[in-house]
């Protein structure tokens, strides 16, 4: 499955250490002047601090005309230009530990051992475009992201993290019910990023540790100015999976990068195992980087839903 969304689509292609990485938006609205400064910027803080340094230029192809919306399949490119691949020539036949090497191979009967191919982190700059691009049909929305975690302050090892995520601007009655819920569709969305391991929405699973009358958000009343807003926002602003004008918070759990640097046992094609030293240009930290595409996915989730 390489598209996402049903109102606005994108479908994404590419690997790793391919020619090119791109992504086709159907669905999009016409007359929209894209801020191009705005896609530049969200794909710089993506690109910020990464041990593979790409110049991230879209190339546009099709679905805009002097910048505006056509209202047709908006197609782009983002060419690789800094790719290594001999830097992967020990790991052709070899199953990564952690990776989705052995997955993929089991799946297709192949795979493409450079840098972990289409499974490869370097995908997500498409969604960055393509969220970039949806934010700019809610301008009133507001997505924005914190992180948790430190610094690995060793040399040889790798660190995950948690992105929290607020969004305001969202009106009361976005979502549908029972099988198209809003706090699922995020969940979907996020779980789809690569080295996402847990998903919460408002107080998450802390919320099966307090009280009915604890958890509960109360009403603020009709003396107020906004009335049906609440007091607290325990459940995350989404309640029957339809929002209900609240800021939405959710939690994004990130489990640490599993390319180490250090010697780790490789599983071969024929079945034994071989101690091998993963070379190449992998990040030690990655959740200040994961944080864009939170955002960037939230955007992509939001407007498939307020279209």
């Amino acid at each position: 499955m390489n598209t996402y969304g049903t109102k606005f689509r994108i479908t994404t292609y590419g690997e790793s250490h391919g020619p090119a990485v791109g992504a086709v938006i159907d669905g999009c609205p016409a007359g929209v002047a894209l801020d191009m400064e705005a896609i530049a910027a969200a794909l710089e803080r993506r690109r910020f601090g990464a041990p593979r340094q790409e110049e991230d230029e879209v190339e546009w192809l099709s679905g805009l005309k002097d910048g505006i919306t056509l209202g047709t399949p908006i197609a782009f490119i983002i060419r690789n230009k800094n790719t290594r691949p001999e830097d992967y020539a020990p790991l052709e036949h070899m199953f990564r530990p952690g990776h989705a090497d052995y997955t993929y191979y089991m799946k297709y009967g192949l795979r493409d051992h450079r840098g972990g191919g289409r499974a490869s982190a370097r995908e997500t700059a498409v969604r960055v475009v393509a969220g970039a691009i949806a934010m700019q049909l809610m301008p009133e929305v507001s997505i924005q992201s914190s992180v948790e975690g430190g610094k690995c302050e060793t040399e040889n090892d790798t660190l995950g993290g948690v992105v929290s995520c607020r969004v305001t601007g969202v009106p009361a009655g976005v979502g549908e019910p029972i099988f198209g819920k809003l706090n699922a569709a995020l969940a979907e969305a996020m779980m789809s990023i690569p080295s996402a391991i847990g998903f919460e929405m408002g107080n998450g699973f802390a919320a099966a540790q307090m009280k009915g009358s604890e958890y509960i958000d109360r009403w603020k009343g009709e003396t107020d100015e906004q009335p049906f807003l609440t007091l607290t926002n325990h459940c995350g602003g989404i309640q029957g999976g339809i929002s209900n004008g609240m800021p939405i918070e959710f939690r994004v759990a990130f489990h640490p990068v599993v390319t180490i640097p250090q010697p780790v046992e490789c599983l071969h094609e024929d079945g034994h195992l071989e101690h091998l030293q993963i070379d190449g240009r992998h990040d030690r930290y990655h959740i200040e980087r994961a944080a864009v595409v939170v955002e960037a996915m939230t955007a992509l989730c939001l407007i498939d839903y307020m279209l």
